[in-house]
């Protein structure tokens, strides 16, 4: 059974999981090294769990307990002795920093991630995120790469992360579905997607680009599509490593879609 426990104050030191999630500088240095992360509402605790992250305690409302109930009997044995700290929306809002509209967070555990090659063995199509630092784009890329059929998401070293609050919350929950790691040495990703057969696409403008709806007519056996920073896109030494750059045709003046937009369109294409 999980355990309720009924709280009435923010300042209780059981909470800390849950203090100044608005404070994104706080929270993105914080949570990795601590282990934890942040699962908002009640939809994507349920994802978490069936994808068997372990949960640390959860925080909701009165309003909210059915929820909870019907979630212990879906992961009777994931939420085994669980503390659930029950509050006042006030009391919650005190804490966090806003206002917890989907009524429930959970801290939970964070998985152990696979090395590279670990993640893409037997894999035909992955997306490669190099230095994306939007929050909101990593969420949007997760959730377009479980929608149209990729197979593992690898984050560059420097990239934001796919567990963080925002990230998961935009992503629907589907960070906690879609296979992924974390990258470390540029060069040393690269040459174990080769040493894997993939092609590294990059999407990119430029002179020597090969439209995508081309690209589409005969692609590889193995493709790691590439996707850039926010604004300056693919940086020159991943461009430099890439074995193909691709672009996706414009009108109008527009040069460029939005990376998780453009993201979208090319697992569309090459699905």
């Amino acid at each position: 059974m999980v355990i309720m426990l009924t709280l009435d104050s923010a300042e209780n030191p059981v909470l800390g999981d849950y203090r100044d999630l608005t404070d994104v500088m706080l929270r993105a240095r914080r949570e990795p090294v601590e282990g934890i992360y942040i699962a908002e509402s009640i939809k994507v605790l349920d994802r978490a769990l069936t994808a068997g992250h372990r949960p640390v305690s959860i925080l909701t409302t009165t309003t909210w307990l059915d929820q909870i109930h019907d979630l212990e009997q879906r992961h009777r044995r994931a939420l085994e002795d669980t503390p659930v700290y029950v509050g006042e929306s006030s009391m919650i809002e005190a804490l966090t920093g806003f206002h917890v509209h989907r009524g429930t967070l959970a801290s939970m555990a964070r998985p152990t991630l696979p090395s590279v090659a670990e993640l893409i063995s037997g894999t035909r199509r992955i997306v490669v995120l190099e230095n994306i630092v939007d929050h909101t784009n990593v969420g949007a890329v997760f959730r377009s790469v479980a929608a149209l059929g990729a197979d593992a998401v690898i984050v560059s070293a420097s990239c934001a992360d796919p567990l963080y609050r925002r990230s998961v919350r935009v992503s629907m929950g589907t960070v906690m579905q879609v296979p992924w790691t974390r990258a470390g040495d540029w060069s040393e990703l690269v040459a174990t997607l080769h040493e894997a057969q993939f092609t590294l696409a990059a999407m990119a403008l430029g002179p020597d680009t090969v439209s995508l709806e081309d690209f589409a007519r005969n692609p590889p056996e193995r493709l790691a599509l590439l996707l850039g920073t926010e604004g300056d896109g693919v940086s020159t030494e991943a461009l430099a490593s890439a074995d193909v750059t691709v672009s996706i045709p414009m009108h109008q003046g527009v040069d460029s879609l939005n990376v998780a937009a453009a993201g979208a369109v090319a697992m569309w294409a090459l699905r």
